[in-house]
C-alpha cells in the first residue's frame, strides 16, 4: 500500500506543474522578496534617519534590471521626492548594499509606483464601497509591481501582534498605462489566523491547511505571507484545497507542487 501512495503521489506531482503555478510561485517570491526589503529598509530607516521620520510620505520595494531590491522613502509634502534609497542584495538581508539620500529625483518608473501605490491607499482608506475590510491588531500592506505590460498594487493583511500568521483579506488592484484603475478584486473572501506553534514539543504541527473557494491553487499572496514568517513558525508545509486541485508549499525548500483532489483525496484515503 505504501508503494502505491508514493507512485500515486510521484506520478501526479511530475505531471501536474503548469505555466499557471510556475507563475504563482514566481510572483509570490518576488512579492516576500520586495516586502522583505520594505521590512528591512523600514527598520533602518527610523533607527538612522530620525530626522527624517515626520516628514515620510510612504514606502515601496521595487526590483532592478540587476535583480535587486531597492527600497524607496518618498516625501509626503512632494511624492517625486525620494529621501532615501536602499539597494537589497536580490534576497534582502538586514545590511542593504547601499543607501543613498544625495539622488533626491524620482525616476519615471519610481513616479508610477508611487502613484499607483497611493491611489491603492487612498481607495483602501475612503474604502466608498466597502471593498476592504479591516480587522483589529491587523494592518494593510501594500505591494506595487510594474512588470512587462502589467501593473498591479497587491494589498495584504500583515498581524500587529506577534504569534500569528495571517492568510487571508487579500486583494489585487489592476492599473493601466496612465495609472488609472481598471479592475480591483479579492483574492480570498476571509481572513485566517495560524498560531506561530502550539506550544507543545511532544505534538507539534507539521502542516497546516486552507481551503480556496475563489481560485483553485495557493495564491501568489499566501506564498509570500508563509516565505515571510517561515522562520518563526514550528511547520514547513501549507496546503491549499481547491475545488478540483489541491497545492502543496513546502516552505523550507520553496518549492510549490500541485495535484487534482481526486488524487488527493485517494491518497488520504489509503494512508
Amino acid at each position: 500500500m505504501q508503494k502505491l501512495i508514493i507512485f500515486l503521489f510521484s506520478a501526479t506531482i511530475a505531471s501536474s506543474q503548469n505555466k499557471e503555478t510556475n507563475k504563482i510561485l514566481e510572483e509570490g517570491k518576488l512579492l516576500f522578496r520586495l516586502e522583505k526589503g520594505s521590512w528591512y529598509g523600514t527598520d533602518d530607516v527610523l533607527a538612522r534617519f530620525k530626522n527624517k521620520k515626520d516628514s515620510i510620505g510612504g514606502y515601496l520595494s521595487y526590483e532592478t534590471d540587476f535583480h535587486q531590491i531597492n527600497t524607496i522613502f518618498f516625501s509626503r509634502y512632494n511624492s517625486d521626492e525620494i529621501l532615501v534609497r536602499y539597494t537589497f542584495d536580490s534576497l534582502p538581508t538586514v545590511e542593504p548594499l547601499k543607501i543613498d539620500t544625495t539622488n533626491n529625483i524620482a525616476s519615471a518608473l519610481e513616479k508610477s509606483l508611487i502613484l499607483i501605490s497611493l491611489d491603492a491607499r487612498d481607495r483602501a482608506s475612503s474604502n466608498d464601497d466597502k471593498f476592504f475590510s479591516f480587522y483589529e491588531n491587523a494592518a494593510l500592506n501594500f505591494i506595487p509591481i510594474i512588470k512587462e505590460k502589467e501593473k498591479s498594487v497587491f494589498v495584504l493583511t500583515g498581524p500587529q501582534v506577534g504569534g500569528v500568521v495571517l492568510i487571508g483579506n487579500d486583494y489585487k488592484l489592476s492599473y493601466n498605462k496612465k495609472n488609472e484603475l481598471e479592475k480591483k478584486v479579492k483574492i480570498h473572501n476571509s481572513i485566517l489566523q495560524f498560531p506561530y506553534n502550539l506550544g507543545d514539543k511532544a505534538n507539534k504541527t507539521i502542516q497546516t491547511y486552507h481551503s480556496h473557494i475563489v481560485t483553485e491553487y495557493i495564491s501568489s499572496t499566501d506564498i509570500c505571507t508563509l516565505l515571510l514568517y517561515k522562520n518563526y513558525v514550528e511547520w514547513n508545509k501549507h496546503i491549499v484545497i481547491g475545488k478540483k486541485e489541491v497545492s502543496i508549499f513546502d516552505m523550507e525548500k520553496e518549492e510549490l507542487f500541485t495535484m487534482k483532489r481526486k488524487a488527493w483525496e485517494k491518497i488520504a484515503k489509503n494512508k
